[in-house]
């Protein structure tokens, strides 16, 4: 009985977790930073992707051992679209969108995005043994100690992913102090504290960003990071399961994935 009761906390913290988590990002689809050519005449004249030609780009399960890849809007949505998301300070949208699930531009062309999550294995069995609940329990821990990923492609007109690039940048300078998102039919969010990290480098340019939040009294952090590959850009946002239950502290958007979403684009 007590291992059946640790194995049904765990279970709730794990639920808790996700819906959390699916709350915070997860929208769905509509169409320190390395240099960035951003007057180039290349950048200029760049032609957007529809979502179909963005579709076949985007990172798939066969593009990563040992991660879970999915459609992001199937276990739910921040917002239908950018216009139900309302931020408290302007320059601080781009920041918003990504953790909303949403393309960071206003002007994008097209956008899609996927789930990546890391692999877990699943209990073989269903009885109540003390085998198969400790069998169990490994599981959600195992689930728990993963880090769930948004990963996705926009692309942009003319100069649009440039300038989405910079309205990136600014709004990790100008929103230190953090902001406010609230969205029709979800409880408003509040981010304290906005942070630069380093980035991957990849790209012609790349922005990665930290955001530190209040969820129920607890502080939690999350991880952003956008990517301009010519006039497709990349985004990724990421969120410890662990971190949301008060399990593990420090994680980061997962290398493989960025490196196998970059692969792709180049």
């Amino acid at each position: 009985m007590k291992r059946s009761s640790g194995v049904r906390r765990a279970a709730t913290v794990t639920v808790s977790a996700l819906s959390l988590a699916l709350v915070t990002g997860c929208g769905g689809s509509s169409g320190s930073a390395s240099s960035d050519a951003e007057g180039s005449s290349s950048t200029a004249a760049a032609k957007a992707y529809t979502a179909t030609e963005l579709r076949k780009l985007l990172v798939t399960e066969a593009d990563l051992d040992g991660y879970d890849v999915k459609s992001a809007s199937a276990g739910g949505k921040f917002a239908a679209s950018k216009d139900e998301v309302t931020v408290t300070d302007a320059e601080c949208a781009p920041l918003a969108y990504v953790l909303t699930g949403f393309a960071p531009g206003d002007d994008e062309n097209a956008y899609v995005n996927r789930m990546v999550t890391e692999k877990s294995e699943k209990p073989s069995s269903t009885s109540t043994s003390d085998e198969s609940l400790e069998e169990l329990e490994k599981s959600l821990k195992d689930i728990m100690g993963s880090t769930m990923t948004i990963v996705s492609l926009s692309s942009y007109d003319g100069d649009g992913a440039a300038r989405t690039m910079k309205s990136v940048s600014d709004a990790v300078a100008d929103c230190a102090g953090g902001f406010t998102v609230a969205a029709k039919g979800q409880d408003t969010q509040k981010f304290t504290k906005v942070v630069g990290e380093k980035s991957s480098g990849t790209g012609e340019r790349s922005v990665a960003f930290e955001v530190t939040g209040k969820v129920e009294g607890d502080t939690q952090t999350v991880h952003g990071e956008v990517v301009r590959h010519g006039s497709t850009i990349a985004t990724y946002y990421s969120i410890s399961l662990a971190a949301l239950a008060g399990e593990k502290s420090e994680y980061a958007i997962p290398t493989e994935v960025i490196k196998a979403q970059a692969a792709k684009l180049t």
